[in-house]
């Protein structure tokens, strides 16, 4: 049997092989990883359907695969496996010896007519095949296109050899409905096509200046430009600054650093920022909302999932902390260890990285002051931390060194004015700055 790559989930409909698990000649279990995929942010594992051993593997790592394209060949039980060959070339049956008896034909085979050694097609979702092709299907299969009068050189095979089945014929009839009843489009004015094409994009050399070294861009890199490209054309950006007196923040942590270390978590300030901010959020809830632009409306969120950008070799990547506003900061502690991990290890889900209400970036243990993140569509505002220094400041009329935290809120301007930002920056930084101590007891 061929196993061909499932569907991944909603709005998802390929991705990148970025390992392969198995090789020709393997016995593998119903389960069993084959390969890992990476999707949007994510990298997947891709499960065996049924359980045999490899014959053949048609991808490689590094490839794009859609839905429904091939991985690899499955061999039954009691089947030999033929010698690996290599996608790109068909697999071609040597040349019985002189007085072996031929072996059975494979089931695939409706026949005896032989199936042309042809190139293995581009796998593709329309059915259609490129014309001139050699047509390899069965007896039956060519007597039923006839009577249809279909053209089977129009069909494109989707088993070994670029075989033609009934699934294939299908698949093509279905495209050819799909392309009769589909509604006509007004075509364009020439003005408006000018308008709406995209400006030529210039090809530099720039290693006339100097030696250069080029590198394809990662499918995660890829996606990453694609979101905040959107995310800074499509929504209009303001920024609010502030600093935080972290130093009783600090305190507190320093305090409850042995008995959390003793439950088997590290206490950092990350989960008291999170209840910080899931606080201020219950207090300020169109920080917690979304627009919906095909409805025009606001969606106010009962619920506070917060994104958590974490950085990593791959790119930045921003899986969910989910119910902030209901869990312990020991809870916290334990779900931001967990994630960190499993995020730099390319281990963590897609759906863990969806569902946000709200991201923050804290650059704090890299370095560096204020800056101005990007917000995360379609949530409609994100907060960005720095790293904490001391600085004198004046308290009740004496100069103190105080721990003081810079922070920027980015904000939807569509959704959010100048006076609501301040408002909840205010309420955020007396959070911080006020943090109660019986939040971290056990």
């Amino acid at each position: 049997m061929d196993v061909k790559l499932p569907k991944l989930g909603e709005g998802a409909e390929s991705g990148t092989v970025v390992g392969i698990l198995v090789k020709a000649g393997d016995e593998i279990q119903a389960g069993q990883t084959i390969i890992e995929l990476e999707n949007e942010k994510a990298v997947a594992p891709i499960p065996a359907p049924a359980a045999g051993k490899v014959a053949q593997i048609f991808v490689k790592e590094g490839q794009s695969l859609s839905v429904g394209q091939r991985i690899l060949a499955l061999a039954g039980p009691g089947e030999a496996v033929a010698p690996a060959a290599s996608a790109a070339s068909p697999a071609v049956a040597p040349a019985p010896k002189t007085g072996a008896k031929p072996k059975a034909a494979a089931p695939a085979a409706e026949s005896a007519e032989p199936a042309p050694a042809v190139a293995e097609p581009a796998a593709a979702a329309d059915g259609f095949a490129e014309p001139g092709g050699k047509i390899a299907a069965a007896p039956s299969l060519r007597k039923m296109a006839r009577e249809l009068g279909i053209d089977l050189g129009r069909v494109r095979g989707s088993e070994a050899g670029g075989r033609i089945v009934m699934d294939d014929v299908r698949a093509y009839i279905q495209r050819l409905q799909q392309i009769a009843f589909a509604p006509v489009k007004p075509a364009p004015s020439p003005a408006a096509g000018a308008a709406a094409a995209p400006a030529p994009v210039e090809a530099i050399d720039f290693a006339q200046w100097g030696p250069v070294t080029r590198q394809p861009l990662s499918s995660l890199r890829k996606t990453i430009s694609r979101r905040m490209l959107e995310s800074w054309t499509t929504l209009p950006q303001v920024n609010q600054f502030d600093e935080a007196d972290v130093s009783l923040l600090n305190e507190l942590r320093a305090k409850y650093q042995g008995p959390y270390e003793a439950k088997g978590v590290r206490l950092t300030l990350t989960p008291l920022i999170l209840k910080a901010v899931a606080a201020a959020l219950k207090a300020h809830p169109v920080f917690n909302a979304s627009v919906d632009d095909a409805t025009s409306e606001i969606v106010l969120k009962q619920y506070v999932h917060l994104g958590l950008a974490v950085d990593t070799e791959a790119g930045l990547i921003v899986p969910v902390i989910r119910d902030v506003d209901q869990k312990s900061v020991l809870q916290l502690a334990r779900d931001v260890q967990d994630l960190a991990e499993r995020t730099r290890s390319r281990k963590v889900g897609a759906e863990e990285m969806r569902g946000g209400t709200f991201t923050i970036s804290n650059q704090g243990g890299i370095g560096g002051g204020h800056f101005t993140p990007i917000i995360n569509k379609p949530e409609v505002a994100i907060l960005g931390l720095g790293r904490s220094v001391l600085k004198p400041v004046v308290r009740a009329g004496q100069i103190e060194p105080r721990l003081m935290m810079p922070l920027c809120v980015s904000y939807d301007h569509r959704l959010i004015d100048g006076g609501a930002a301040a408002r909840f920056v205010v309420r955020l930084v007396a959070g911080l700055q006020d943090f109660p101590e019986s939040e971290l007891k056990i």
